[in-house]
């Protein structure tokens, strides 16, 4: 048995590669992309080490070439969820008490796997699958994914350095433990790193996870369990299962051993879930942990003093790169009347200059919305601002699905402050712009704090130190993520700690300590070396007069 104090290799982040003309990670991931396209791919559940075919099969297809099949997944039913559990809680005790530097071990394997051989797959397969650019495929599946992993591991570490005091004749001890139960991770198509690391966090700190992903995100899933079972992740830890989201909660959230749900995805969904475990508590073994990060209305505010050229790159990265969706991507501004034509002109230049289209064409900035409905819901806006007098189509306000899903990134100018656009979620390459009066910086803060019920993203651009410190108490509760001159996107690992509140969620911070403490529970534990043997205090001693007065009866 192991008796040393393990300390585990210092993270750094992962170097971003570039992608060069004819630079060996370009090569590399076009041969890859090749490769899977011309493989059909046969997908299958995983459950307890099995994998799981039942016939049911749904097609897999390029967001951006929707006639184009990539594979098929066998679509489950409650029965699989079920035996998703029965699989997760029958692994549980050796992995619970399994010695947390070999789950370390697992993890930073893991994360040496993605960015070597794994590399090129996993970009692939989201590029492919989720229609990312090969940048944004890299800044997310691989680099992203692989600081989780090993900065995931050094907060563990640290949480379990964390000991309490001792005094003399004592010894204060604090264990981590796993929740008693398993956990249910329901993930999202946008990002594979958060995919990837709503299960891998739990799993982590010696938790059994049951994990369902988006449909529009099987794909790379499918790549990711390899990963995982490559690096030496225990069969039954995490079990993937492809059923829809009522089916599965149906199940979950009314089983005794439910534990916690780690959760990124619409607040609609996340309220009805929380609704389900609160009718559902009496039945728990324990109180569940509920962690969520979910929508945003994320926001760039311009004080009259900004730089017009920064606000209007903020604009066009922070609100169009990935298609605009991203939980963070700027999706309504505010521009001051003094700067917002040269604004909106360099803007409109930007946009002048996207290319839009398949994501094995490395020159395309903009590639296609995830699917049909999306594709609808978009469209639907967009002709909505076409036919209102309150609203101004400045830049795009094209669209076409004919071969793929593609909505020209769009810039819609409103009088309106509290015009749909710029209150509803979109999650699109959608951006509504209010241009306010520059001399009223105070009304336009007011407006800000109080137009949208969420509060994950922001930022804040000017050159004025006064107006950056007023903003940033005027607008603290507004976004969990604030930016000063820079996008509302991008947050690093072990750099920009992510997570919003309000509508947007509980606030846990992933990529930091704080996430990982949700999914342990702490015992406390006290020995004393030398027990006492008279229960007496010494408060109930007393002096020798008052034995005397006491014997005379005074």
């Amino acid at each position: 048995m192991a008796n040393g104090f393990f300390n585990v290799p210092t993270p750094i982040n992962e170097p971003v590669k570039g992608y060069a003309p004819n630079s060996p990670e370009r090569v590399e991931l076009l041969k890859t992309l090749k490769e899977l396209k011309q493989q059909q791919r046969d997908i299958p559940m995983h459950i307890g080490g099995q994998e799981i075919r039942t016939g049911k099969k749904q097609n897999i297809t390029p967001p951006h070439d929707h006639q184009y099949v990539l594979g098929q997944f066998h679509e489950g039913d409650a029965s699989h969820v079920a035996q998703a559990i029965d699989a997760a809680l029958a692994a549980r005790p050796l992995w619970a008490e399994m010695p947390w530097e070999h789950r370390a071990a697992i993890f930073l394997k893991a994360a040496d796997l993605l960015a070597g051989p794994y590399r090129a797959r996993i970009n692939a397969a989201t590029m492919l699958g989720q229609s990312k650019n090969c940048f944004q495929a890299e800044i997310d599946a691989a680099c992203e994914l692989i600081d989780f992993f090993r900065f995931n591991v050094h907060f563990m570490q640290q949480i379990y350095q964390q000991q309490p005091e001792s005094l003399p004749g004592m010894w204060n001890r604090l264990e981590h433990r796993p929740l008693e139960g398993f956990v249910f991770a329901l993930t999202p198509f946008n990002f594979t790193s958060i995919a990837a690391n709503l299960p891998a966090s739990v799993a982590m700190m010696g938790n059994v996870v049951v994990w369902k992903p988006a449909n529009t995100q099987i794909y790379s899933a499918q790549v990711l369990m390899e990963l995982f079972k490559e690096a030496g992740v225990p069969d039954g830890v995490i079990n993937l299962v492809y059923v829809d989201g009522p089916t599965a909660g149906n199940v979950i959230f009314k089983h005794r051993d439910f534990a916690g749900i780690h959760f990124t995805g619409s607040t609609g969904v996340f309220q009805h879930i929380w609704k389900t475990i609160g009718e559902n508590i009496s039945n728990y073994k324990s109180y569940p942990r509920i962690v969520g990060e979910t929508g945003g209305k994320d926001f760039i505010l311009a004080h009259p003093s900004a730089h017009a050229k920064a606000v209007a790159v903020g604009m066009s990265r922070g609100a169009f790169e990935y298609q605009g969706q991203k939980c963070s991507a700027a999706s309504r501004v505010y521009l001051p009347s003094n700067l917002a034509d040269e604004i909106l002109g360099y803007v409109k230049e930007d946009l002048a200059s996207f290319r839009m289209g398949d994501v094995e064409d490395f020159s395309n900035f903009i590639n296609a919305v995830i699917d049909e409905k999306s594709f609808d819901k978009l469209a639907k806006y967009i002709d909505g601002a076409k036919a209102d007098p309150n609203a101004e189509i400045v830049a795009g306000g094209g669209y076409d699905k004919s071969k793929g899903y593609f909505i020209e990134p769009t810039v819609i100018v409103t009088k309106d402050p509290k015009y749909v656009t710029m209150c509803e979620e979109l999650f699109g390459p959608v951006l509504t712009v209010h241009i306010y009066d520059a001399d009223k910086f105070d009304e336009v803060l007011e407006l800000v704090d109080t137009t949208s019920p969420y509060a994950l993203t922001g930022a804040i651009f000017s050159q004025d130190r006064y107006a950056i410190d007023h903003a940033s108490k005027k607008l603290v509760h507004a976004a969990g993520n604030f930016y000063i001159n820079d996008k509302p996107t991008g947050a690093v690992v072990g750099q920009q700690p992510f997570g919003g509140a309000r509508a947007s969620g509980t606030n846990d911070k992933a990529g930091s300590m704080l996430n990982l403490l949700r999914w342990v529970s702490p015992r406390a534990i006290k020995e004393t070396f030398v027990p006492v043997t008279d229960y007496r205090y010494p408060f109930l001693g007393s002096a020798p007069a008052e034995d005397l007065n006491r014997d005379k009866g005074l």
